[in-house]
């Protein structure tokens, strides 16, 4: 198991200044200054709706902006960005703007700075875990995005969906990612269904959150990797023997809890050659998916880090896949984006890649 560490603290929340400076403000003028964050603005003195003391009080002593985009690297191709962030206490994060297949864009945002799952073939687990974000940090990253496709009005302009698969085990920081949810949901437009969550298999917290009647019902994705109980130990070190069994137990509560035809899991499964690539795997990844039901396996082509392994060739994973479909698994294949600039999946840890940059 990783080594555990004191974390830093986060800042203070926006909803802890706003208790502060107006403690006898009504509710509806709490909700005023939510809202308009998600608005054009971008400083308190351009919010209209609220009185001038206040937006004078607020640029004082209130960051709008939790974050500053110091550096944006674009991909060769065009459809992939990736933004460093500094927080309010110097810290260095990043959050990625890719186009999808509707032509819109998915921004996939960081819960943490760093990780401490260490999953060996990821970049950002090798760096340890700094701290973890704040709710107002993780929103921002939306905010960030918003205000740079206003920038770049040659960019379609709608973001219609948000995965939370950046820097970070997002159910090692519940509490804030649940918050993050809630105000994503109250002032975007995006619904349960255009935001995934996505987790290493922290059980306790899936548990926790199928009976959590203020965790927003939004889609779930399982790194998985193996369906091999041995194999998935060998690089990811918070796997333990009883694993599978134990997510195999959670499904058929979580399904039990939110049945409908509409929801599924998803199974992520990064592909590493020679070690969860072959025939026995694929059989036993297709037994486990079939015993759970309603899963959708995900395959994610290796992207280089500094772990020495290779990323099958095409031939390969068509072939895993293929076993996969034989058996009746809903299998899909994710498209490389960003790797170019370190944006792909694994690939995120701070740095610059070799894409354009601009400062």
């Amino acid at each position: 198991m990783p080594t555990k560490r004191a974390l830093d603290p986060m800042p203070k929340s926006r909803a802890e200044f706003f208790a502060e400076l107006f403690p006898e403000a009504p509710k509806y003028r709490l909700e005023q200054l939510q809202k308009s964050l998600f608005g054009s603005a971008r400083s308190w003195d351009e919010v209209s709706t609220i009185p001038k003391e206040w937006r004078t009080k607020l640029t004082e002593s209130v960051p709008f902006l939790s974050l500053t985009r110091t550096t944006t690297m674009h991909g060769a191709k065009g459809d992939t960005h990736k933004a460093l962030l500094k927080t309010s206490d110097g810290k260095v994060m990043e959050s990625v703007l890719m186009r999808n297949a509707r032509e819109d864009w998915t921004i996939c945002v960081s819960s943490q700075i760093g990780c401490a799952m260490a999953c060996n073939f990821c970049a950002t687990g090798r760096m340890g875990l700094t701290r973890n974000l704040s709710s107002d940090e993780i929103v921002d990253q939306y905010r960030v995005w918003q205000q740079y496709l206003t920038d770049h009005p040659e960019l379609p302009q709608r973001i219609s969906n948000v995965v939370y698969m950046g820097m970070g085990e997002p159910l090692a920081n519940y509490e804030q990612v649940r918050q993050s949810l809630v105000a994503l949901l109250e002032y975007t437009d995006l619904g349960p269904t255009h935001i995934t969550v996505s987790t290493v298999g922290l059980i306790p917290a899936l548990r926790k959150l199928i009976n959590d009647p203020t965790w927003p019902v939004v889609r779930l994705a399982v790194s998985l990797h193996s369906a091999e109980a041995d194999v998935r130990k060998s690089f990811m070190p918070t796997s333990y023997d009883s694993f599978l069994l134990d997510l195999a137990t959670w499904t058929a509560d979580y399904f039990a809890k939110f049945e409908s035809r509409r929801r599924h899991l998803t199974f992520e499964y990064v592909m590493l050659d020679g070690i969860n690539n072959t025939p026995a795997a694929a059989r036993a990844l297709a037994k486990f998916s079939n015993k759970v039901g309603h899963v959708k396996v995900n395959l994610i082509p290796y992207n280089m880090t500094e772990a020495k392994y290779i990323r099958p060739g095409m031939l390969s994973t068509q072939a895993f896949a293929k076993l996969l479909r034989d058996s009746g698994v809903d299998v899909t294949r994710r498209r490389t984006m960003g790797d170019d600039i370190d944006a792909a999946c694994g690939q995120l840890a701070n740095k610059v890649g070799d894409g354009e940059v601009e400062e």
